[in-house]
């Protein structure tokens, strides 16, 4: 895998539910002054009401309209807006456990802390264990993220992808764009 030392102007950060997509965002952001767009906030309503679909692909299509934008995630509802548009996907490829324990621990911290996630939704430990749990969503989609981003990097057709399998080898990359 070539890294580039710089960034295309159109990248997705993709990966599985708690692979920490929108904290690898933030920081590609940081580093190098790309406008980031943390999904979650275009998708969730307080409450933990989910936007409309037709809402969502509207605003995603605005998103990557744009010229330079860094998207933390693409559901597969709207993915079609955003491959024909995008440069570089930066694939989160990591091991189940390590996503997972990520996603519990942030899961947990919030619901015992109260602090607000995006459009000021808190998670409680009723929600950690419901249907709509994000826990159960890990396990749901798990295998479908994981083969749709291993999948594009096999291609030689659409974008560069660049798959990480280990978040040392993530941030070692993000420090070195310039």
């Amino acid at each position: 895998m070539t890294l580039p030392e710089t960034l295309p102007d159109r990248v997705l950060l993709y990966g599985v539910t708690g692979s920490g997509k929108s904290t690898a965002a933030l920081a590609i952001g940081a580093r190098t002054g790309h406008p980031v767009t943390l999904v979650d906030e275009l998708t969730w309503l307080p409450g933990w009401v989910p936007v409309e679909d037709s809402v969502q692909r509207e605003l995603i299509g605005e998103v990557v309209a744009g010229e330079r934008w860094l998207l933390d995630s693409a559901y597969g509802a709207w993915l079609d807006l955003v491959l024909p548009r995008v440069d570089l996907v930066v694939g989160l490829d990591y091991p189940r456990w390590l996503s997972l324990g990520r996603l519990v621990r942030r899961t947990v911290s919030g619901a015992i802390t109260q602090e607000p996630r995006c459009n000021g939704n808190v998670e409680s430990f009723r929600k950690v264990v419901d249907r709509s749990s994000i826990i159960r969503w890990h396990f749901q989609s798990f295998a479908r993220k994981r083969d749709r981003m291993r999948a594009w990097a096999a291609s030689p057709d659409g974008p560069q992808v660049l798959l990480f399998r280990h978040p040392r080898q993530l941030e070692a990359w993000i420090a070195s764009l310039g």
